[in-house]
């Protein structure tokens, strides 16, 4: 029989300073709490959105002009019926309060496990594939690429409903979207640099 491993020495306990200010982390806990309770208020809106589109299909006038007021839509001939626009506007609604999310998920899930505590999740049918392989950096290069799916999705919301704007909002929407595109490239490229130095350092 083969000896066993023999188990990694136990770390000596922290002092009274450093073990303080180690547990001061623990003061995150009420923010990912409260991002929890804000995702409840996101799945809420959706389902009541979900409802009046619903309730809209079969012909109520009362929700398809809640629907209309939600997603800012405006013409000079009043509706009274569903038309493409407008259920365009309303699913793009909906896959934006899904992006967002996604986004408090990652968040509070990765933020909790990379800053707070470990949940233990390996081997779990349910771990998230991302999670396995999360760290700061690549939490940011995360959130980086949902912003800029978010922004997407309201910036194709505003041109769809280009008629409602001005040309001063279209053209900050767009610069602003360019802007999220190159900050995630940066945070890429930058995260891309300090791994490359971090493996040439481990080699020497």
């Amino acid at each position: 029989m083969s000896d066993p491993k023999p188990l990694p020495p136990k770390a000596p306990p922290l002092r009274p300073i450093p073990n303080f200010i180690f547990a001061s982390r623990w003061l995150q806990l009420p923010l990912y709490v409260g991002l929890i309770a804000a995702q409840g208020v996101y799945v809420f809106h959706f389902l009541v959105e979900l409802l009046h589109l619903i309730e809209a299909v079969f012909g109520s006038q009362t929700a398809l002009q809640a629907l209309v007021t939600s997603i800012g839509y405006k013409t000079d001939v009043p509706i009274t019926t569903l038309n493409e626009t407008v259920i365009m506007l309303v699913v793009l609604a909906l896959i934006d309060v899904v992006m967002i999310s996604n986004l408090l998920i990652m968040v509070i899930v990765g933020g909790y496990e990379t800053f707070v505590s470990r949940m233990n999740l390996e081997g779990h049918r349910d771990q998230p594939e991302w999670l396995s392989h999360v760290n700061a950096s690549v939490l940011k290069v995360k959130l980086a690429t949902a912003i800029i799916g978010i922004s997407s999705i309201h910036l194709l919301k505003t041109f769809i409903n280009a008629d409602n704007y001005t040309d001063r909002v279209l053209i900050a929407q767009t610069v602003i979207h360019i802007a999220f595109l190159l900050s995630a490239l940066a945070i890429a490229y930058t995260d891309k640099i300090m791994s490359g130095i971090a493996a040439a350092s481990q080699k020497h």
